[in-house]
Protein backbone atom coordinates (compact mmCIF):
# COMPACT_ATOMS: atom_id res chain seq x y z
CA UNK A 1 0.00 0.00 0.00
CA UNK A 2 1.37 3.49 -0.79
CA UNK A 3 2.84 5.31 2.21
CA UNK A 4 0.36 8.17 2.18
CA UNK A 5 -2.67 5.95 1.69
CA UNK A 6 -1.63 3.81 4.64
CA UNK A 7 -1.26 6.97 6.72
CA UNK A 8 -4.74 8.14 5.73
CA UNK A 9 -6.25 4.76 6.57
CA UNK A 10 -4.53 4.52 9.96
CA UNK A 11 -5.42 8.00 11.24
CA UNK A 12 -9.13 8.81 10.78
CA UNK A 13 -9.32 10.49 14.19
CA UNK A 14 -6.41 12.82 13.50
CA UNK A 15 -7.83 13.60 10.08
CA UNK A 16 -11.18 14.61 11.59
CA UNK A 17 -9.48 16.84 14.18
CA UNK A 18 -7.34 18.47 11.51
CA UNK A 19 -10.41 19.31 9.45
CA UNK A 20 -11.97 20.83 12.56
CA UNK A 21 -8.77 22.71 13.47
CA UNK A 22 -8.42 24.14 9.97
CA UNK A 23 -11.63 26.09 10.49
CA UNK A 24 -10.22 28.02 13.46
CA UNK A 25 -6.39 27.82 13.22
CA UNK A 26 -4.18 28.96 10.30
CA UNK A 27 -3.22 25.76 8.45
CA UNK A 28 -4.78 23.91 11.38
CA UNK A 29 -1.68 24.16 13.61
CA UNK A 30 -0.21 26.29 16.39
CA UNK A 31 3.51 25.85 15.58
CA UNK A 32 5.10 25.83 12.13
CA UNK A 33 6.97 22.58 12.76
CA UNK A 34 3.74 20.71 13.50
CA UNK A 35 2.41 21.24 10.00
CA UNK A 36 2.45 18.04 7.94
CA UNK A 37 0.55 17.05 4.82
CA UNK A 38 -2.01 15.55 4.60
CA UNK A 39 -2.44 16.28 8.34
CA UNK A 40 -0.43 15.84 11.54
CA UNK A 41 -1.14 13.27 14.21
CA UNK A 42 -3.10 14.52 17.22
CA UNK A 43 -1.68 13.39 20.56
CA UNK A 44 -3.90 12.16 23.35
CA UNK A 45 -1.44 11.26 26.12
CA UNK A 46 2.24 10.63 26.77
CA UNK A 47 4.41 8.71 29.20
CA UNK A 48 8.17 8.19 29.39
CA UNK A 49 9.58 8.08 25.86
CA UNK A 50 6.24 7.50 24.13
CA UNK A 51 3.05 9.24 23.12
CA UNK A 52 -0.31 7.94 21.91
CA UNK A 53 -2.54 9.59 19.33
CA UNK A 54 -6.32 9.89 19.25
CA UNK A 55 -6.52 6.76 17.09
CA UNK A 56 -4.77 4.74 19.80
CA UNK A 57 -1.41 4.37 18.04
CA UNK A 58 1.74 4.40 20.19
CA UNK A 59 4.85 6.28 19.02
CA UNK A 60 8.43 6.32 20.18
CA UNK A 61 8.78 10.06 20.58
CA UNK A 62 11.82 11.91 19.27
CA UNK A 63 10.16 15.32 19.47
CA UNK A 64 10.30 15.21 23.29
CA UNK A 65 8.40 18.45 23.71
CA UNK A 66 10.49 20.28 21.08
CA UNK A 67 13.55 19.31 23.10
CA UNK A 68 12.17 20.38 26.48
CA UNK A 69 11.78 16.90 27.97
CA UNK A 70 15.23 15.57 28.79
CA UNK A 71 13.58 13.44 31.49
CA UNK A 72 10.82 12.21 29.18
CA UNK A 73 7.09 12.65 29.63
CA UNK A 74 5.61 12.75 33.13
CA UNK A 75 8.79 12.32 35.12
CA UNK A 76 7.60 11.74 38.71
CA UNK A 77 9.78 14.43 40.32
CA UNK A 78 8.58 17.11 37.91
CA UNK A 79 4.91 16.13 37.86
CA UNK A 80 4.83 15.89 41.67
CA UNK A 81 6.31 19.38 42.00
CA UNK A 82 3.86 20.79 39.46
CA UNK A 83 0.88 19.08 41.08
CA UNK A 84 1.85 20.39 44.52
CA UNK A 85 2.17 23.92 43.16
CA UNK A 86 -1.10 23.62 41.24
CA UNK A 87 -2.88 23.03 44.52
CA UNK A 88 -1.29 26.18 45.99
CA UNK A 89 -2.08 28.45 43.02
CA UNK A 90 -0.97 28.96 39.45
CA UNK A 91 -0.41 32.71 39.32
CA UNK A 92 0.15 34.92 42.34
CA UNK A 93 0.92 38.16 40.55
CA UNK A 94 3.55 38.51 43.26
CA UNK A 95 7.10 37.48 44.04
CA UNK A 96 7.49 33.99 45.48
CA UNK A 97 10.02 31.51 46.88
CA UNK A 98 10.15 29.23 43.85
CA UNK A 99 11.47 31.96 41.53
CA UNK A 100 14.41 32.48 43.89
CA UNK A 101 15.12 28.76 44.07
CA UNK A 102 14.86 28.53 40.30
CA UNK A 103 17.39 31.31 39.76
CA UNK A 104 19.70 29.73 42.34
CA UNK A 105 19.64 26.43 40.45
CA UNK A 106 20.48 28.21 37.17
CA UNK A 107 23.41 30.08 38.71
CA UNK A 108 24.64 26.83 40.27
CA UNK A 109 24.68 24.93 36.97
CA UNK A 110 25.41 27.45 34.21
CA UNK A 111 28.99 28.82 34.19
CA UNK A 112 28.08 32.24 32.75
CA UNK A 113 25.07 32.83 35.01
CA UNK A 114 25.95 35.34 37.71
CA UNK A 115 22.34 36.55 37.78
CA UNK A 116 19.14 35.57 35.96
CA UNK A 117 16.04 37.22 34.50
CA UNK A 118 13.14 34.92 33.64
CA UNK A 119 10.95 35.26 30.57
CA UNK A 120 8.09 33.20 29.17
CA UNK A 121 9.93 31.70 26.17
CA UNK A 122 13.23 31.36 24.39
CA UNK A 123 12.20 33.98 21.85
CA UNK A 124 11.64 36.49 24.65
CA UNK A 125 15.01 35.56 26.12
CA UNK A 126 16.93 36.34 22.93
CA UNK A 127 14.96 39.57 22.50
CA UNK A 128 15.94 40.68 26.01
CA UNK A 129 19.57 39.62 25.56
CA UNK A 130 19.89 41.80 22.47
CA UNK A 131 18.22 44.71 24.23
CA UNK A 132 20.61 44.46 27.17
CA UNK A 133 23.57 44.34 24.79
CA UNK A 134 22.41 47.46 22.99
CA UNK A 135 21.80 49.26 26.27
CA UNK A 136 25.25 48.38 27.57
CA UNK A 137 27.21 49.23 24.42
CA UNK A 138 25.10 52.00 22.94
CA UNK A 139 25.49 50.25 19.59
CA UNK A 140 22.47 48.91 17.68
CA UNK A 141 24.19 46.50 15.29
CA UNK A 142 23.92 42.73 15.72
CA UNK A 143 25.84 39.91 14.07
CA UNK A 144 24.02 36.61 13.68
CA UNK A 145 24.93 33.61 11.57
CA UNK A 146 23.43 31.90 8.56
CA UNK A 147 20.54 29.57 9.40
CA UNK A 148 20.99 30.07 13.14
CA UNK A 149 17.60 30.12 14.83
CA UNK A 150 16.92 32.38 17.80
CA UNK A 151 13.13 32.59 17.80
CA UNK A 152 10.72 34.57 15.70
CA UNK A 153 11.10 38.22 16.74
CA UNK A 154 12.14 40.79 14.16
CA UNK A 155 15.84 41.03 15.01
CA UNK A 156 16.64 37.34 14.60
CA UNK A 157 14.49 36.31 11.63
CA UNK A 158 16.72 37.76 8.86
CA UNK A 159 18.85 34.95 7.45
CA UNK A 160 20.57 33.89 4.26
CA UNK A 161 17.47 32.12 3.01
CA UNK A 162 15.83 35.48 2.37
CA UNK A 163 18.67 36.50 0.01
CA UNK A 164 18.51 40.14 1.05
CA UNK A 165 14.74 40.39 0.88
CA UNK A 166 12.74 41.68 3.82
CA UNK A 167 10.89 38.83 5.52
CA UNK A 168 7.11 39.37 5.49
CA UNK A 169 5.88 41.62 8.27
CA UNK A 170 9.30 42.91 9.31
CA UNK A 171 10.25 46.57 8.72
CA UNK A 172 13.06 46.91 6.21
CA UNK A 173 14.91 49.19 8.64
CA UNK A 174 15.39 46.22 10.93
CA UNK A 175 17.64 44.55 8.37
CA UNK A 176 20.01 47.49 8.51
CA UNK A 177 20.98 46.66 12.08
CA UNK A 178 21.32 42.89 11.59
CA UNK A 179 24.32 41.47 9.77
CA UNK A 180 24.05 37.80 8.76
CA UNK A 181 27.42 36.10 8.33
CA UNK A 182 28.77 32.63 7.62
CA UNK A 183 30.31 30.95 10.69
CA UNK A 184 33.79 32.19 9.84
CA UNK A 185 35.99 34.16 12.24
CA UNK A 186 37.63 36.10 9.41
CA UNK A 187 34.19 37.28 8.27
CA UNK A 188 33.42 38.42 11.82
CA UNK A 189 36.71 40.34 12.00
CA UNK A 190 35.96 41.98 8.66
CA UNK A 191 32.49 43.01 9.81
CA UNK A 192 33.87 44.72 12.90
CA UNK A 193 36.51 46.44 10.80
CA UNK A 194 33.87 47.74 8.39
CA UNK A 195 31.27 48.86 10.94
CA UNK A 196 31.55 50.67 14.26
CA UNK A 197 27.95 50.07 15.35
CA UNK A 198 28.09 46.36 16.25
CA UNK A 199 27.10 45.86 19.87
CA UNK A 200 26.30 42.16 20.01
CA UNK A 201 27.10 38.81 18.43
CA UNK A 202 24.58 36.01 18.93
CA UNK A 203 25.24 32.38 18.05
CA UNK A 204 23.52 29.03 18.42
CA UNK A 205 25.87 27.17 20.72
CA UNK A 206 25.83 23.90 18.72
CA UNK A 207 25.62 25.45 15.25
CA UNK A 208 22.84 26.25 12.81
CA UNK A 209 19.41 24.80 13.57
CA UNK A 210 20.45 23.03 16.77
CA UNK A 211 23.56 21.53 15.22
CA UNK A 212 22.35 20.76 11.71
CA UNK A 213 25.49 22.53 10.52
CA UNK A 214 27.96 22.24 13.43
CA UNK A 215 30.32 25.08 14.24
CA UNK A 216 34.01 24.70 13.35
CA UNK A 217 36.22 23.62 16.24
CA UNK A 218 37.42 26.59 18.25
CA UNK A 219 34.81 28.91 16.76
CA UNK A 220 33.12 29.78 20.06
CA UNK A 221 36.45 30.59 21.74
CA UNK A 222 37.46 32.72 18.78
CA UNK A 223 34.14 34.54 18.81
CA UNK A 224 34.44 35.25 22.53
CA UNK A 225 37.92 36.69 22.03
CA UNK A 226 36.82 38.94 19.16
CA UNK A 227 33.88 40.25 21.18
CA UNK A 228 36.10 41.02 24.18
CA UNK A 229 38.60 42.84 22.00
CA UNK A 230 35.90 44.80 20.15
CA UNK A 231 33.80 45.62 23.22
CA UNK A 232 30.74 43.75 21.95
CA UNK A 233 28.47 41.50 23.99
CA UNK A 234 28.89 37.80 23.23
CA UNK A 235 25.53 35.98 23.46
CA UNK A 236 25.31 32.20 23.37
CA UNK A 237 21.86 30.87 22.58
CA UNK A 238 21.52 27.70 24.66
CA UNK A 239 17.75 27.42 24.44
CA UNK A 240 18.17 23.94 22.93
CA UNK A 241 21.58 22.92 24.26
CA UNK A 242 21.29 24.32 27.77
CA UNK A 243 21.12 21.51 30.37
CA UNK A 244 21.07 18.94 27.52
CA UNK A 245 24.69 18.84 26.31
CA UNK A 246 25.71 18.91 29.99
CA UNK A 247 24.24 20.37 33.18
CA UNK A 248 26.01 23.60 32.22
CA UNK A 249 25.28 23.31 28.51
CA UNK A 250 27.72 23.73 25.64
CA UNK A 251 29.65 26.35 27.59
CA UNK A 252 30.54 23.67 30.14
CA UNK A 253 31.54 21.18 27.43
CA UNK A 254 33.59 23.67 25.41
CA UNK A 255 34.98 25.65 28.34
CA UNK A 256 33.84 29.00 26.98
CA UNK A 257 31.98 31.63 29.01
CA UNK A 258 29.71 34.07 27.15
CA UNK A 259 28.65 37.47 28.43
CA UNK A 260 24.99 36.46 28.20
CA UNK A 261 23.28 33.11 27.70
CA UNK A 262 19.68 32.49 26.69
CA UNK A 263 17.83 29.47 28.10
CA UNK A 264 14.42 27.80 27.80
CA UNK A 265 13.00 24.29 27.14
CA UNK A 266 14.63 22.03 29.78
CA UNK A 267 14.93 25.09 32.02
CA UNK A 268 11.22 24.85 32.92
CA UNK A 269 10.90 21.07 33.00
CA UNK A 270 8.49 20.95 30.07
CA UNK A 271 6.45 23.98 31.11
CA UNK A 272 6.59 27.44 29.46
CA UNK A 273 9.61 29.44 30.51
CA UNK A 274 12.82 31.09 29.40
CA UNK A 275 15.65 33.13 30.86
CA UNK A 276 18.55 35.38 30.04
CA UNK A 277 21.50 35.00 32.39
CA UNK A 278 25.03 36.23 32.53
CA UNK A 279 27.26 39.02 33.75
CA UNK A 280 25.90 40.98 36.68
CA UNK A 281 26.89 44.33 35.20
CA UNK A 282 24.81 43.61 32.09
CA UNK A 283 21.74 42.36 33.96
CA UNK A 284 21.97 45.44 36.19
CA UNK A 285 20.38 47.41 33.35
CA UNK A 286 17.14 45.77 34.51
CA UNK A 287 17.49 47.20 38.01
CA UNK A 288 15.49 50.21 39.10
CA UNK A 289 17.29 53.55 39.56
CA UNK A 290 18.70 53.68 43.06
CA UNK A 291 18.87 49.89 43.31
CA UNK A 292 21.98 49.64 41.15
CA UNK A 293 24.68 51.68 39.44
CA UNK A 294 22.77 52.26 36.19
CA UNK A 295 20.84 55.49 35.78
CA UNK A 296 18.50 54.26 33.05
CA UNK A 297 16.50 51.06 33.33
CA UNK A 298 15.70 48.58 30.58
CA UNK A 299 12.01 47.82 30.98
CA UNK A 300 10.84 44.25 31.32
CA UNK A 301 7.29 43.42 32.38
CA UNK A 302 5.74 40.04 31.55
CA UNK A 303 2.57 38.58 33.02
CA UNK A 304 3.91 35.03 33.19
CA UNK A 305 7.59 35.69 33.99
CA UNK A 306 8.68 33.03 36.51
CA UNK A 307 5.10 31.91 37.07
CA UNK A 308 4.89 29.58 40.08
CA UNK A 309 3.93 26.48 38.09
CA UNK A 310 6.86 26.75 35.67
CA UNK A 311 9.20 27.69 38.50
CA UNK A 312 8.22 24.66 40.59
CA UNK A 313 8.66 22.31 37.63
CA UNK A 314 11.92 24.00 36.67
CA UNK A 315 13.41 23.67 40.15
CA UNK A 316 12.51 19.98 40.28
CA UNK A 317 13.90 19.33 36.81
CA UNK A 318 17.19 21.17 37.32
CA UNK A 319 17.81 19.40 40.61
CA UNK A 320 17.12 16.05 38.96
CA UNK A 321 19.53 16.60 36.06
CA UNK A 322 22.29 18.38 38.00
CA UNK A 323 24.73 15.44 38.23
CA UNK A 324 24.77 14.77 34.48
CA UNK A 325 23.47 11.19 34.68
CA UNK A 326 20.42 11.89 32.53
CA UNK A 327 22.46 13.75 29.91
CA UNK A 328 24.97 10.93 29.62
CA UNK A 329 22.29 8.28 29.28
CA UNK A 330 20.43 10.19 26.56
CA UNK A 331 23.67 10.91 24.69
CA UNK A 332 24.78 7.26 24.80
CA UNK A 333 21.43 6.11 23.43
CA UNK A 334 21.58 8.77 20.70
CA UNK A 335 25.03 7.59 19.63
CA UNK A 336 23.71 4.03 19.41
CA UNK A 337 20.75 5.21 17.36
CA UNK A 338 22.88 7.26 14.95
CA UNK A 339 25.35 4.44 14.32
CA UNK A 340 22.51 1.92 13.92
CA UNK A 341 20.68 4.09 11.41
CA UNK A 342 23.89 4.55 9.43
CA UNK A 343 24.45 0.79 9.47
CA UNK A 344 21.07 0.34 7.79
CA UNK A 345 21.90 2.97 5.15
CA UNK A 346 25.22 1.24 4.54
CA UNK A 347 23.63 -2.20 4.24
CA UNK A 348 20.95 -0.99 1.83
CA UNK A 349 23.37 1.16 -0.18
CA UNK A 350 21.31 4.31 0.30
CA UNK A 351 23.11 7.68 0.06
CA UNK A 352 22.75 9.87 3.11
CA UNK A 353 23.91 10.08 6.69
CA UNK A 354 22.56 10.32 10.23
CA UNK A 355 24.69 12.53 12.47
CA UNK A 356 24.52 14.71 15.54
CA UNK A 357 25.96 15.76 18.85
CA UNK A 358 25.00 14.90 22.41
CA UNK A 359 21.45 13.50 22.49
CA UNK A 360 20.35 14.97 19.14
CA UNK A 361 20.35 13.48 15.65
CA UNK A 362 19.77 14.66 12.10
CA UNK A 363 18.67 12.57 9.11
CA UNK A 364 19.96 13.61 5.70
CA UNK A 365 18.89 11.49 2.73
CA UNK A 366 20.74 13.47 0.08
CA UNK A 367 24.07 13.60 -1.70
CA UNK A 368 25.97 10.60 -3.02
CA UNK A 369 27.82 9.37 0.07
CA UNK A 370 26.80 6.02 1.56
CA UNK A 371 27.85 6.19 5.23
CA UNK A 372 29.94 3.72 7.16
CA UNK A 373 28.20 1.81 9.95
CA UNK A 374 29.31 4.33 12.56
CA UNK A 375 28.38 7.47 14.45
CA UNK A 376 29.07 10.89 12.94
CA UNK A 377 29.00 14.17 14.89
CA UNK A 378 28.78 16.28 11.74
CA UNK A 379 32.10 18.08 11.99
CA UNK A 380 33.84 15.39 9.94
CA UNK A 381 31.30 15.75 7.12
CA UNK A 382 31.65 18.23 4.23
CA UNK A 383 29.81 21.47 4.91
CA UNK A 384 28.40 21.32 1.38
CA UNK A 385 26.76 18.00 2.22
CA UNK A 386 25.29 19.31 5.48
CA UNK A 387 23.82 22.27 3.63
CA UNK A 388 22.30 20.04 0.94
CA UNK A 389 18.54 20.12 1.48
CA UNK A 390 16.65 16.87 1.56
CA UNK A 391 14.00 16.97 -1.18
CA UNK A 392 10.81 18.16 0.59
CA UNK A 393 8.64 15.33 -0.71
CA UNK A 394 11.19 12.76 0.42
CA UNK A 395 11.31 14.34 3.88
CA UNK A 396 7.53 14.41 4.13
CA UNK A 397 7.09 10.79 3.10
CA UNK A 398 9.86 9.69 5.45
CA UNK A 399 7.93 11.20 8.34
CA UNK A 400 4.71 9.53 7.23
CA UNK A 401 6.39 6.15 6.73
CA UNK A 402 7.92 6.26 10.20
CA UNK A 403 4.65 7.37 11.78
CA UNK A 404 3.00 4.38 10.11
CA UNK A 405 5.52 2.25 12.04
CA UNK A 406 5.27 3.94 15.40
CA UNK A 407 8.13 6.45 15.33
CA UNK A 408 7.76 10.23 15.39
CA UNK A 409 10.66 12.37 14.25
CA UNK A 410 11.03 16.08 14.94
CA UNK A 411 11.03 17.15 11.30
CA UNK A 412 13.99 15.26 9.85
CA UNK A 413 15.73 14.56 13.12
CA UNK A 414 15.03 14.46 16.78
CA UNK A 415 16.28 14.31 20.34
CA UNK A 416 16.35 11.64 22.99
CA UNK A 417 15.44 11.65 26.65
CA UNK A 418 16.79 9.59 29.50
CA UNK A 419 13.46 7.74 29.43
CA UNK A 420 14.32 6.12 26.10
CA UNK A 421 15.57 2.55 26.28
CA UNK A 422 17.71 0.16 24.27
CA UNK A 423 14.48 -1.56 23.24
CA UNK A 424 13.23 1.76 21.85
CA UNK A 425 16.40 2.04 19.78
CA UNK A 426 15.96 -1.48 18.41
CA UNK A 427 12.33 -0.81 17.51
CA UNK A 428 13.28 2.47 15.86
CA UNK A 429 15.92 0.76 13.73
CA UNK A 430 13.36 -1.80 12.56
CA UNK A 431 10.96 1.01 11.65
CA UNK A 432 13.79 2.91 9.93
CA UNK A 433 14.64 -0.06 7.73
CA UNK A 434 11.01 -0.63 6.79
CA UNK A 435 10.44 3.06 6.05
CA UNK A 436 13.50 3.22 3.78
CA UNK A 437 12.32 0.17 1.87
CA UNK A 438 8.91 1.81 1.47
CA UNK A 439 10.47 4.98 0.08
CA UNK A 440 12.69 2.99 -2.24
CA UNK A 441 9.73 0.96 -3.52
CA UNK A 442 7.91 4.19 -4.39
CA UNK A 443 10.96 5.64 -6.16
CA UNK A 444 11.74 8.38 -3.63
CA UNK A 445 15.35 7.44 -2.84
CA UNK A 446 18.52 8.00 -4.85
CA UNK A 447 20.88 5.20 -5.78
CA UNK A 448 24.52 5.16 -4.76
Amino acid sequence: MPIEQEYLDRHPGSRALYERASRVLPSGVTHDSRYLRPFPIYADRAEGACKWDVDGHRYIDYVVGHGALLLGHNHPAVTAAAAAQLARGTHYGASHLREIEWAEEVTRLVPAAEVVRFTSSGTEATLMALRLARAATGRPGVIKFERHFHGWHDYVVPASSYAGRTPPGIPSATLESVLVLPPDLAAVESAFAARDDIGAVIVEAAGASSGQVPLPRGFLHGLAEICRRRGAVFIMDEVVTGFRWAPGGVQEVEGVCPDLVTLAKILAGGFPGGAVAGRRDLLEYLQFPGAGPKTEKVGHPGTFNANPLSAAAGVACLREIADGTHQRRAAELAASLRSGMNAVLCELGIPGVVYGQSSAFRVLLAGTMVPEAQDYNGRELPRALLETPMPPERARLLQLALLNRGVQLFGTGGMLSSAHTAADIDATLEAWRAALLDLRAEGHLDSA
